[in-house]
């Protein structure tokens, strides 16, 4: 039924061609939080360290661990 109506329309219906514009990428930095690789690791080396000290005085103040002296 809607392929007669397509027929009789004849050259008053035309089918538009949509093209969509294509938006540039944004490259990818290779920062995160505005910090580079080395900047990154510090930051995780520095919040080991500060894991070990807690879990240390942790272990000291419960007594589970005696210092030799």
């Amino acid at each position: 039924m809607l392929d007669e109506f397509r027929d009789q329309a004849g050259p008053f219906y035309e089918e538009e061609e949509t093209y969509e514009e294509v938006k540039p990428r944004r490259p990818r930095s290779k920062t995160y939080l505005g910090m580079t690789a080395a900047q990154r690791f510090v930051i995780a080396v520095l919040f080991l360290f500060v894991v070990c000290l807690l879990g240390a005085m942790l272990l000291l103040v419960t007594e589970r661990v005696i210092p030799p002296f």
